[in-house]
């Protein structure tokens, strides 16, 4: 009878230098000792993947978006390889893997590609010789055989993609915090910990602002069914688990607030403009958060973390385009609030209140976004929360 597989993802904070490596390796193999088979996903040590970066810049302003991922999926390597190393000395066996050695399939974007299939044989014949597999998180490799990365918070993606391709039995992403927030801890004080969040309610947290997984791991884990954690590396605490929308209580009929910050509006003249700055956002596969146009004006929403070479891309729209830099955003999630009329109208009322001024407001039937100054997003965050969820 074949062991039961689980698959473990470890982020930065949790291996930032050798005695956390040696922790996480003592609770892997506390896992394995359990009578199961254990896949650990790694992130690049602490810091690294923004050191890495850092000196890319100091070459270059708008480095190659292929050399980085080259460059970036390094920091994964290092970690994978150390932990390996633990987890021997320990006295199992342990092997590290690449991301195209475990069979991560991308498209052909560089910072920021997407899995397209997941083709774990080589995981699955090292598992059978009872070895724990450690594979490099964040990154994969093309179709055309290059070296690809997953964008920030990609080994969350690698993790839940391998456990459905290795029908595990559940995947842990395991981090520096206690499982998913009412909002984020380290801004909103009476911020709760939530014991289950649906797939849906946590991919609109994710996607707007909410860094305790990635939106795309979601997404994955939502398609596949797999049974998703969200805990601390350390503790025993049960953290939260993402589950199907009849097993999670609704006691507020708000489940969290979340902000994004460094957010970029690009504004373009309908009959003008729109077409060329839709084609270069396409061209630069601009990550778009929201458009809204009417009859004369188009604003285009996104996020230039995954976009290193955004100098690059804004050459191009400079005279034609609109651009607003150092913009935030607030989003308010659960049942049906973004159909809701009256709370849309207190959500601008305590805006108002808080003598914020809102650039523009967009809703999904799960969530309520409050465009503002990056400036204001940590305070607006904090008296959305104190309205929807303190009351």
């Amino acid at each position: 009878m074949a062991k039961r597989i689980v698959v473990q993802k470890y982020g930065g904070s949790s291996v930032a230098d050798v005695e956390k490596i040696r922790h996480v390796a003592r609770r892997v193999v506390a896992t394995h000792e359990q009578g199961l088979s254990v896949v650990v996903v790694v992130s690049a040590m602490g810091k690294t993947t923004d050191e890495l970066l850092a000196k890319a810049k100091q070459i270059s302003p708008s480095p190659s978006r292929r050399e980085l991922d080259m460059l970036l999926s390094c920091g994964e390597r290092a970690s994978m390889a150390l932990l390996s190393m633990a987890i021997h000395e320990l006295g199992h066996q342990a092997i590290s893997l690449t991301g195209s050695q475990s069979g991560i399939i991308t498209n052909s974007r560089h910072s920021g590609a997407r899995i397209i299939d997941v083709r774990p044989f080589r995981v699955q014949d090292e598992l059978e010789d009872g070895k724990i597999v450690i594979v490099a998180g964040f990154q994969g490799v093309s179709y055309k055989r290059e070296v690809t990365t997953l964008g920030r918070g990609g080994s969350d993606t690698t993790a839940v993609a391998l456990a459905g391709a290795l029908q595990a039995e559940y995947c842990e992403i395991c981090s520096d915090v206690d499982g998913v927030y009412t909002a984020d801890p380290r801004v909103v004080d009476a911020a709760t910990l939530l014991k289950a969040i649906s797939h849906e309610e946590l991919l609109e947290l994710t996607s707007h602002g909410a860094k305790v997984l990635h939106a795309e791991s979601v997404e994955f884990a939502r398609r596949t069914g797999i049974a998703l954690w969200a805990r601390a590396t350390s503790g025993e605490g049960e953290g939260t688990r993402i589950d199907k929308p009849q097993n999670v209580d609704h006691e507020h009929p708000i489940t969290g607030v979340t902000g994004m910050r460094n957010l970029v509006r690009l504004r373009a003249r309908v009959t003008q403009s729109m077409d060329h700055m839709l084609a270069v956002a396409a061209d630069a596969s601009l990550p778009v958060l929201h458009l809204d146009a009417d009859h004369e004006i188009a604003d285009l929403w996104f996020s230039p973390t995954d976009v290193p070479d955004w100098s690059n891309v804004r050459q191009k729209l400079i005279g034609q385009v609109e651009i607003e830099e150092d913009c935030g955003a607030v989003s308010l999630v659960g049942d049906f609030v973004g159909r809701n009329a009256a709370k849309l109208a207190r959500a601008r009322s305590v805006a108002a209140g808080a003598g914020i001024r809102l650039k523009a407001m967009a809703t999904s039937p799960l969530r309520a976004t409050l465009f503002c100054a990056q400036d204001d997003v940590d305070e607006l965050t904090r008296a959305l929360h104190r309205a929807f969820r303190e009351g």
